[in-house]
């Protein structure tokens, strides 16, 4: 892009949601103004972005023409009556995203408690689908407040959980670990797939536990509970429903578990979520003949390019197009952006008014990028 700041080139702008703060198409939206005000020549596209988690109805939404939005209610984590959406699309896949059930920013920070949450309301979400004729259901995993391996869900679609009285264990992580036996329900009337956003395995270092449940509120006891209380579940679930083992499989991390649970208890199959999104909004077609990718999420940091997340698939679709790949986040780690050509970052006063900071970031970039290429 040598001679950026003299021709008209293209900019693909393909933000994933600024988590609490800014859905996917209003930051692409936000940014695009703030590139047209630097440079009103240039051709700006956007797609919006998820991977799974937070925002994934909207995106899947707002790319199938003839989605329709189903809402019901569910459970919250802590199982509490609340209502969450479900999407149905024309050829009569069902989308159910975990987060419209037991999102974790559906609380704050201090009412947050991964030991006892459940998973119960993305089995009435799931329920809700088939009911009303689904045959084909895509779950999308992420931004979770639960850790309890779909155990919740579970309970919802049917599946008995023992006690070794025979009583049914409570919801919530804590109470596996009275788990004696599982009764399996029927299957579901339907196929499911999931749509992960990390790879990760349900136990271990790197498992669902330990890498995510500090970030839902856990403590490092709570960690350790949660740990222990997975590996039972999955001792019990792989022994007495047919089809496993699931523990290891990328992704059954997901969602404190929820991979696994669906993989278990509906015999879902485990795909990226990045991937599956970037199909249903054309990104690739968008990238054809781009000069500039612009990425944007609420932070850019170690876990941007972890595989199985949508940045990650950006980067790499970008690089293959040989794009220039810049970024627009609520906060910069300087690590994760030296992948990045640019990255501009929004800061305090951004995050408190998203959009207007998200306009003014993409405005710098712009200018930057003007100034890289002269």
């Amino acid at each position: 892009m040598g001679a950026y700041t003299a021709v008209l080139v293209k900019i693909v702008i393909c933000p994933d949601s600024f988590k609490g703060t800014l859905g996917a198409a209003d930051a692409a939206a936000a940014m695009a103004a703030g590139w047209r005000s630097a440079r009103p020549d240039d051709e700006v596209v956007t797609v919006p972005l998820a991977d799974g988690g937070d925002g994934t109805l909207a995106v899947v939404a707002s790319a199938v023409a003839g989605a329709t939005r189903h809402t019901v209610e569910v459970a919250d984590a802590w199982g509490k009556a609340s209502q969450g959406d479900w999407l149905l699309l024309p050829d009569g896949t069902a989308v159910v995203e975990a987060a419209e059930a037991v999102g974790l920013a559906r609380r704050t920070e201090a009412e947050r408690d991964p030991v006892t949450a459940t998973s119960y309301g993305v089995g009435q979400l799931l329920a809700a689908a088939v009911a009303a004729g689904a045959r084909a259901i895509t779950v999308g995993l992420g931004g979770s407040a639960t850790v309890d391996g779909g155990a919740g869900m579970a309970l919802a679609l049917g599946h008995k959980l023992r006690r070794v009285d025979g009583n049914g264990v409570k919801v919530g992580a804590r109470w596996l670990a009275d788990l004696a036996r599982v009764e399996p329900a029927r299957p579901l009337d339907a196929a499911v797939d999931v749509a992960v956003d990390v790879t990760n395995p349900l136990l271990g270092p790197h498992g669902a536990a330990r890498v995510y449940g500090p970030q839902k509120g856990a403590s490092e006891a709570d960690v350790a509970e949660l740990e222990a209380v997975l590996a039972h579940l999955a001792d019990v679930v792989e022994r007495d429903v047919p089809g496993g083992p699931w523990r290891d499989l990328p992704g059954a991390g997901a969602a404190g578990g929820l991979g696994f649970g669906v993989a278990a208890f509906c015999g879902a199959a485990l795909r990226s979520g990045g991937s599956w999104i970037a199909g249903l909004t054309g990104l690739e077609t968008a990238l054809t003949g781009c000069d500039a990718v612009v990425f944007g999420e609420g932070a850019l940091d170690g876990q941007t390019t972890a595989h199985g997340k949508i940045g990650a698939h950006v980067v790499a679709q970008a690089r293959r197009h040989g794009a220039r790949l810049l970024a627009v986040a609520g906060r910069v780690d300087g690590e994760a952006a030296a992948g990045f050509d640019d990255a501009v970052e929004l800061g305090t006063t951004g995050l408190e008014a998203p959009a207007a900071g998200a306009r003014a970031a993409s405005r710098a970039l712009a200018q930057r990028a003007a100034n890289a290429g002269s």
